[in-house]
């Protein structure tokens, strides 16, 4: 068993981006916090699917160059090889629970 508590875990920019609840041994799992007017940055994966689930704001996933509009309760599942990035237009941050599976935390294009 693993336990922890999410404001152990701390943002990599500091007070937004991403936060890594667990990782390994089978995924990779975390939130990310966009404030209005951030961008992830654009990236993929050559083996892993990637979920992501809307917890509050509006933000955008882009895929393979494609807006997704989100809304809270929204959940998008990406296969291998699908470009992706987030965006938040909103004028509110935006809270994204992210799970990557298989965890393979070199598999990024």
């Amino acid at each position: 068993m693993q336990k922890i508590n999410e404001k152990d875990s701390p943002f990599r920019n500091g007070d937004c981006g991403v936060k890594y609840f667990m990782r390994g041994p089978r995924l990779d799992w975390g939130l990310i916090l966009l404030k209005p007017g951030q961008v992830m940055g654009p990236h993929g994966h050559r083996q892993t699917e990637e979920t992501f689930h809307c917890l509050e704001g509006t933000p955008t996933l882009v895929v393979d160059g494609r807006d997704v509009p989100m809304v809270a309760g929204d959940v998008v599942r990406l296969d291998p090889l699908e470009k992706h990035d987030l965006r938040n237009d909103g004028a509110t941050n935006a809270r994204i629970i992210f799970i990557k599976t298989p965890y393979l935390p070199d598999d990024r294009f």
